[in-house]
């Protein structure tokens, strides 16, 4: 190849290269660089054939909006955050639970959807990288009562919306579960069921999914006159789990029926219950809180409560980008998720109360663990593991 020739690729190789900006999208098209930008931000009162005739072009020429031209232009820079501030010294623990994997993907397809980008962050005050990222908006998914980082993002303008019906922190719009009537539904049923003495499987943490689902299975010890039978641990820690089902397992008043609020809490407890020579669902009642399918194949399968995490991430975005784009879902402009429930119907603002929330339905997918037997036995005295 000769110098003249090379030097003659290259040229053309830089050209490839070199991105086609908006005045060669307007001069390609015959039509001014405003126009192009109204046509490509749905923005003006353009003909269809006109604003269709645009993008084409912007797509031949392989034209894409400058992130920086766009912040300058909107004040947006279309990220969106995503965190679990419930376990801040772990800040990743939540991606190893199925929950949580199938809210983020859901919640970053309705971001890319409406044109965001969505960010996953650590919580804790060790990780400095919020001063760092310019976010529109962030998702919060559970977070404890006071959450400095909640209170610090509403004080500084960011519009925050919870996944989880916020305790004491201000944040824009929250969704969340009835998770007072899933528990309440759940007991109900394994009482039809057979059983005379329920016990729980719950955390340590100040969340509302686990206040609010302990609250309500004490409560209904109360009103049916059984004495409550738990055990608590950290459930971000899945060895604490098994060891806290092989408490409840061992106690002298052991439960006939068990309901975990966590993940990996069924396997945890039919493992425990082998150990212990309890046979599932004769001797005892099984259900827990869980996305993974892998509850169909266990021995027997797990009756399990499913929160809808695809419904819950898909919601979350779109009422955040509502509020970073000022949509009034009480306007009718708003996304709503089919079987949600509004309370009240508008955004907050500040001094005018508590923020509108919206609860999302649950789904019960009873399995053998937890159907109805038709003969009774008396629940004996624990037994030790090795069968003494």
């Amino acid at each position: 190849m000769t110098a003249a020739a090379n030097q003659s690729g290259r040229r053309s190789a830089s050209r490839r290269l070199e991105r086609a900006g908006i005045r060669d999208v307007a001069a390609a098209a015959g039509v001014s660089i405003t126009t192009v930008s109204d046509a490509l931000n749905g923005k003006g009162r353009l003909p269809e054939e006109t604003r269709s005739r645009v993008r084409e072009v912007a797509e031949r020429l392989g034209y894409r909006p400058s992130a920086a031209a766009r912040t300058l232009r909107t004040g947006r820079s279309g990220l969106i955050g995503l965190t679990v501030t419930t376990y801040g010294e772990e800040p990743f623990t939540f991606t190893e639970f199925a929950y949580f994997a199938e809210m983020a993907r859901a919640a970053t397809s309705a971001a890319l959807g409406r044109g965001f980008a969505l960010v996953v962050l650590p919580a804790s005050s060790r990780h400095d990288v919020w001063s760092n990222i310019a976010l529109d908006g962030t998702v919060v998914i559970d977070p404890p009562d006071q959450d400095p980082l909640v209170t610090e993002l509403y004080r500084s303008g960011v519009p925050v919306v919870s996944d989880g019906k916020p305790g004491n922190c201000p944040v824009t719009a929250w969704v969340d579960n009835d998770h007072e009537a899933a528990v309440l539904d759940i007991l109900d049923h394994l009482s039809e069921a057979g059983a005379r003495r329920i016990g729980l499987l719950t955390g340590t943490s100040t969340d509302t999914y686990t206040r609010l689902s302990t609250e309500a299975y004490l409560g209904w010890c109360r009103r049916v006159g059984q004495e409550p039978v738990y055990e608590t641990y950290p459930a971000h820690d899945p060895a604490a789990g098994a060891v806290a089902a092989d408490r409840l397992l061992a106690r002298p008043d052991r439960p006939d029926a068990v309901y975990g609020l966590f993940d990996p809490n069924g396997t945890d407890l039919l493992a425990a219950a082998r150990r212990y020579g309890l046979r599932v669902p004769d001797d005892l009642l099984l259900v827990c809180c869980s996305e993974s399918d892998v509850y169909a194949g266990t021995e027997p399968p797990i009756t399990t409560l499913s929160l809808k995490p695809r419904k819950i991430g898909t919601t979350v975005v779109n009422l955040l980008i509502d509020a970073i784009e000022g949509v009034d879902p009480g306007s009718g402009g708003g996304h709503r998720a089919e079987g949600a429930r509004l309370f009240p119907p508008r955004f907050r603002t500040a001094g005018t109360g508590p923020p509108p929330g919206t609860l999302m339905p649950t789904e019960l997918i009873v399995r053998a663990s937890s159907q109805r037997r038709s003969t009774r036995r008396t629940v004996s005295p624990p037994r030790s593991p090795d069968g003494g």
